[in-house]
């Protein structure tokens, strides 16, 4: 029997990831399925607006061998030379994962089996650009990865299936994305028979829009830590640029402030140091920061503009006793 055409949406590196689980079992003789084109970002500026990079999901599919003409990378899935290209390929399903452009009508209309998304949370908490960022800021206990029909509301289409998974306090946005999207990408080919066959369609819940929670693009504002609040809250802010301000004494007893980028945290309710209201502490290998409800925030790894990341202990090392305190 003809193996029926799936196209693939997808941009960073997690999405590579999915695109590599869905070549490889395409690529099995008893698959139902091919990957008949790829579409993801045009190619971006990287490493300061030098040369012109490919998005991991087009490096990884050109690395696989995939034909450099069936990946399309439209600045927008609405433009008409793209949905002619689109149809040329005759997709039975398209699959979303982190593809970054917003999907019109004359696009859901392509594939007869519809457009299917691998979106990382128990839909319908977290709809939007950021769900993992924002469900660990939230210091939720469990998250997971979500398989949804894609319709014009965001993220807001019936639930074929969903993978539960419990979040400890030291995982980082990163690491949380990655193993989301790996469960997706299972999930994915466990469901991948029903979607095609159409049965996923009667099977799929639809969500209930009341228990819906927005899961906004975090903006860069929201990267600075201000150490009014408690530590815990700082803690899980933990995503990739949370920044901080501090102040070094220098050796005239003015400060010189620190634009740093935190790297890795913990959260400590008690100190073995004393130091003024203000200031910043070592104690094992972390920095103590203190922060509101007596709590104290432990940084182990940080880095300063231009530098490489270093650990609190080198760091604290380099001062040679400075005085280092928060900003207020």
């Amino acid at each position: 029997t003809k193996k029926k055409n799936i196209v693939f949406l997808g941009s960073p590196q997690v999405a590579a990831s999915v695109l590599d689980t869905l070549l490889a079992a395409s690529s099995s003789p008893d698959s139902a399925f091919q990957v008949a084109a790829v579409v993801t970002q045009p190619p971006a500026a990287k490493n300061r607006g030098r040369k012109l990079l490919p998005s991991a999901v087009a490096q990884l599919a050109l690395e696989r061998g995939f034909p450099g003409d069936l990946i399309f990378t439209p600045e927008r899935a609405g433009e008409e030379s793209f949905l002619s290209d689109l149809k040329g390929v005759k997709p039975e399903l398209c699959i979303t994962a982190a593809y970054g452009n917003i999907l019109p009508q004359r696009f859901l209309d392509i594939p007869p089996c519809g457009t299917v998304n691998i979106h990382p949370s128990l839909l319908p908490l977290y709809r939007g650009a950021a769900p993992v960022q924002r469900a660990l800021q939230d210091g939720v206990a469990e998250t997971g990865v979500s398989l949804a029909y894609t319709i014009r509301a965001l993220d807001a289409g019936p639930v074929i299936a969903c993978e539960r998974f419990s979040v400890d306090e030291c995982i980082k946005a990163p690491e949380l994305l990655a193993i989301l999207f790996n469960i997706g990408s299972k999930l994915l080919l466990d469901e991948l028979p029903s979607v095609l066959d159409g049965s996923a369609k009667q099977k799929a819940k639809p969500q209930d829009d009341s228990k819906a929670t927005l899961a906004p693009k975090m903006n860069s504002d929201e990267s600075w830590l201000t150490f009014d609040e408690e530590a815990k809250v700082l803690h899980n802010k933990g995503w990739p640029g949370t920044r901080a301000k501090l102040q070094l004494m220098n050796q005239n007893g003015e400060p010189d402030v620190l634009d740093i980028k935190v790297i890795s945290t913990n959260v400590s309710t008690s100190c073995d140091k004393v130091g003024d209201e203000n200031e910043i502490l070592f104690s094992g290998n972390s920095l103590l920061v203190p922060c509101s409800g007596s709590t104290w925030l432990e940084v182990l790894e940080l880095q300063l503009p231009g530098k490489k990341v270093t650990t609190a202990r080198d760091f604290w090392n380099g001062l040679r006793g400075q005085k280092l305190l928060k900003s207020t």
